[in-house]
């Protein structure tokens, strides 16, 4: 696997001191057990080569709880999963904000990390993440997955078996008027490293970067339409919150491989703009279904169409956590996994571009590539055990 060191990829050893010592499936404790755990939860324990061990929270009863609900044989504090032999890889479920310090200390632990998304608030931090992983011959992953699931898999291969031709320019958008309408605890959501950019932008950047490489250079803009905000239901309704971040980010992206793109990510739109994506190429338009889902229409229409196609979507579905078992077949296997630490801080150094260029009006460059991940087996299955890389 390659490694990050200073501002350039090099050979290392991520991974491969783990291959080979375990059989059968991964051992798996989610660190952070609040809303978005129930969903990593329930999949992890349904795929056939991860089996959740262990649940931590700050709030013990919040961690028992969730164990009890999945049958899950240890509950406790970050310390008690760490300590637990049985645990591989640690699913880091916290507030971006503790995303370093659970994922560093997890790796001291001798643990694999998996992580939700951004893998970092600042590109130097993921570095440091990263290349403490790779003393330690360990790896980490991140969120989002979502490139993993169905729908998106079969717009890469269709830009790679050249079904648009050569891939030329990129509109994404994400708008709506703000997560405080549904969300009853959406404070973290307006503070730093979240607002729209680190918040959504993730899966609409990693989409990007899927289907047309690498980022080069970005150019961006942003505005906060207002200092404080409304919590709109739950208990809390009708709290106010200070805002501390942009809320509307509209960026330029190059590409190394020589494509551009546009991209416009919102909390400020009375009118909700999801998942529009179009990849458009030198023989026709792809229409990508929303980046943040795992699912939806694929369409793709030709020079000289009077409408769109769809194409027939194929692959497996499934949902969040396809990330940690493609990272659990893999140490299995001495394989790359896919929703890399490395991808992951390419995306993160995209935003904190994008955000340094708002603030200096100029174009800025992303110093550091990462490695394209390759599209799934077409027989890949998150039901059906592996074994050294083939269905048992």
């Amino acid at each position: 696997m390659t490694i990050l060191a200073g501002s350039v990829w090099v050979s290392g050893p991520t991974g491969s001191g783990r291959v080979g010592k375990r059989t059968g499936p991964v051992g798996v404790a989610v660190v952070g057990c609040g809303t978005v755990s129930r969903t990593y939860l329930a999949n992890l324990a349904a795929f056939a080569d991860t089996r959740v061990v262990g649940c931590a929270d700050l709030d013990m009863a919040r961690a028992c709880e969730a164990a009890a609900e999945f049958g899950v044989p240890r509950a406790g504090d970050l310390d008690t999963v760490l300590a637990d032999p049985a645990v591989e890889i640690v699913v880091n479920l916290t507030p971006p904000a503790a995303h370093m310090s659970v994922a560093t200390a997890a790796l001291r632990a001798g643990k694999h990390v998996y992580g939700e998304k951004p893998l970092a608030l600042k590109h130097a931090d993921g570095v440091k993440l990263l290349t403490e992983a790779a003393e330690r011959a360990l790896r980490v992953g991140n969120a989002p997955d979502t490139f993993l699931g169905a729908s998106l898999q079969t717009c890469q291969r269709l830009v790679v078996a050249g079904a648009i031709g050569e891939p030329l320019s990129a509109l994404a958008c994400c708008q709506d008027s703000g997560p405080e309408r549904w969300h009853s605890n959406p404070e973290f959501l307006y503070q730093y490293g979240a607002g729209p950019l680190f918040d959504v932008g993730p899966y609409y950047l990693t989409m990007l970067v899927q289907l047309l490489g690498p980022v080069s250079r970005v150019a961006g803009a942003e505005r906060q339409a207002r200092a404080e905000r409304i919590i709109g239901s739950g208990p809390r309704a009708g709290t106010r919150f200070a805002v501390e971040v942009p809320t509307h980010t509209t960026a330029l992206i190059e590409f190394s491989a020589g494509s551009v793109a546009t991209i416009v990510l919102s909390f400020d739109s009375p009118v909700p703009r999801r998942g529009f994506v179009e990849i458009t190429g030198t023989e026709a338009t792809l229409r990508v279904p929303d980046p943040n889902r795992f699912d939806g229409p694929v369409r793709i229409r030709r020079f000289g169409d009077s409408d769109w196609r769809e194409v027939p979507v194929h692959g497996a579905i499934a949902g969040r956590g396809l990330g940690v078992l493609d990272m659990a077949r893999a140490l299995r296997t001495g394989q790359e996994h896919r929703a890399s630490g490395e991808l992951a801080l390419h995306i993160v150094e995209t935003m904190t571009a994008m955000t340094e260029s708002a603030r200096c009006g100029e174009f800025l460059p992303v110093a550091v590539g990462c490695p394209s991940p390759a599209p799934l087996p077409d027989d890949w299955n998150p039901y059906v055990p592996q074994r050294g890389g083939e269905p048992v």
